[in-house]
């Protein structure tokens, strides 16, 4: 068991995109992408508003969080501009790990508005509840997959002579939005625990529906437009 007060959650921004620039501040639905995650945190019925940090580098996102007067991180010019290359550096990236007084986090992608503040919470207090260091979201997939060697990698009901999707077992998928961990494991180049090691890292089911997320320019109106429809506006 955690204790609430141990856990941070972050939500972290740059402008810095490639794909699709200046994503996190562009209007969205009224509002920016930065704002509708942050709302969402400041929303939560579980998540101490003073555990919440807004961690971001450019003027324009501080503001956001200024304004809706939530603890900023100041994140580096390094940090924001991390490539992921061969000599970064996990640290570098998540460089709050030594800096927060908190023992674990939960981060949670700016990119990804349709996740319901409710998956949050439930995502938020299965953390507390856990035994392992990591958590992380994943979607629940039914269907037949092959390598690139094109071998078949799941296994085939023995009792279908034909594909059918409701016999195949389950495997799951990152959801790439939800993340947990122990924030001193970060130093040590250790993202949420070992994938390798069965229990390391806690799977947590979530809804498809909720993981859209803008990364390229031509998914910006889209679920934009999704975002609009659910919510009524």
């Amino acid at each position: 068991m955690k204790k609430a007060e141990e856990v941070a959650v972050i939500v972290q921004a740059r402008l810095s995109s490639e794909r699709c620039p200046q994503k996190m501040i562009r209007p969205f639905a009224g509002s920016t992408l930065t704002e509708v995650m942050t709302r969402k945190i400041l929303n939560s019925k579980v998540i101490p508003r003073e555990n919440f940090y807004l961690s971001v580098h450019e003027p324009e996102l501080k503001e956001i969080g200024h304004r809706l007067e939530v603890n900023v991180f100041d994140r580096s010019e390094r940090s924001a501009l991390w490539d992921g290359g061969p000599d970064s550096h996990i640290k570098d990236m998540y460089e709050w790990h030594n800096k927060i007084p908190f023992k674990y986090v939960v981060l949670i992608s700016a990119c990804t508005p349709m996740l319901e503040n409710d998956t949050i919470d439930r995502f938020f207090k299965a953390y507390l509840n856990t035994k392992s260091d990591g958590l992380f979201a994943v979607v629940e997939k039914k269907n037949y997959f092959w390598n690139k060697e094109g071998v078949m990698i799941s296994k085939w009901p023995e009792t279908e002579a034909a594909m059918n999707t409701k016999a195949v077992e389950i495997t799951y998928e990152a959801a790439h939005c939800l993340y947990a961990g122990k924030l001193e494991k970060i130093e040590k180049g250790i993202w949420m625990g070992d994938f390798q090691k069965p229990g390391d890292i806690e799977l947590f089911p979530i809804s498809e529906n909720e993981i859209y997320d803008v990364d390229y320019e031509w998914q910006f109106p889209i679920v934009e437009s999704i975002y609009k429809t659910v919510n009524n506006l």
